[in-house]
């Protein structure tokens, strides 16, 4: 091998090795979309487009009506060039949280909104996904679902400066939308209290440890709290979902007794524990149906 072979191929290897370390290319471009999920790689960033989508509409969310106008309303006001607020979903799994940010997409998509996913782990990259999005048209939700921090982790400090903690503003084309199971995102200690201290007048005054968890809540202006659904507007859901699946007798005592095990069987009566309940009952009803046949 000759010098000049040796080098040629010593050059393959090293863009080989480049190439390995760049992100995929993508023949969509970022205008033909709707929706983005931020992926990374190697330690680059980018946003991938996604084309298959949650077909969920906001009148399958039963049982929600205020949040589903509180959330409605400020994505109007939003898409309007109004002022809005960042919003804040709290409550327990399965209760309808993240499927209404989808259910929103869904029903805003043709008037100009657009969605941005970041995982919780991909928020220190939060200034750099605002900066690529400030200069685009279109308004963007930046939606960060099942949001919670350790009390050790340190990536929340990059979602409270884009909240509101940077001399830098926040571009107004853009808002925040996170779903939580915790109120204030991150764990609420007993002994975090015990620090509290109290002045002359008997007033009481938290700790720094609590002060800094409350602060990255109440950078949100809007907060939406969602809560486990009684006996009889779970069987609602149920019968909804049946409903959309096309199920006959979905009233009977049968389905009522079969989905409230169902529930029991899981520990919750949720909207996400009715819809699995409606797609197992139909599944079943339709295999009877092709085995009988």
């Amino acid at each position: 091998m000759t010098a000049a072979d040796e080098f040629f191929a010593r050059a393959e290897r090293l863009l080989a090795r480049f190439e390995q370390s760049l992100p995929p290319l993508h023949d969509a471009s970022f205008e033909d979309g709707i929706a983005w999920r931020w992926r990374k790689r190697n330690g680059h960033g980018w946003l991938d487009r996604i084309t298959r989508f949650n077909p969920v509409t906001l009148d399958d969310l039963q049982h929600i009506e205020i949040q589903k106008e509180e959330l409605g309303r400020n994505t109007r006001q939003f898409l309007q060039g109004l002022p809005a607020n960042n919003a804040l979903l709290w409550g327990p799994r399965g209760t309808g949280k993240s499927s209404l940010v989808k259910a929103l997409l869904n029903a805003y998509a043709p008037s100009g909104l657009r969605l941005v996913e970041v995982e919780r782990h991909d928020l220190v990259d939060l200034p750099e996904i605002v900066d690529a999005l400030a200069t685009r048209p279109g308004r963007y939700i930046v939606f960060c679902d099942d949001l919670s921090f350790d009390e050790h982790d340190q990536t929340y400090r990059a979602l409270k400066t884009v909240l509101d903690g940077s001399v830098l503003s926040t571009p107004d084309n853009l808002l925040i939308y996170a779903t939580s199971n915790r109120r204030h995102l991150v764990p609420e200690r007993l002994r975090d209290n015990q620090d509290a201290r109290y002045d002359e007048e008997g007033e009481v005054h938290q700790s720094e440890a609590v002060e800094e968890k409350i602060s990255l809540s109440e950078r949100f202006g809007l907060w939406l709290s969602f809560h486990q659904f009684n006996q009889d507007r779970y069987l609602d859901i149920v019968a909804h979902w049946l409903s959309a699946f096309d199920v006959p007798d979905r009233d009977s005592a049968e389905v009522r007794r079969a989905a409230l095990q169902w529930a029991l069987l899981h520990g919750s009566r949720s909207g996400r524990a009715a819809h699995q309940f409606a797609r197992d009952w139909a599944g079943r009803i339709a295999l009877a149906r092709q085995d009988g046949a």
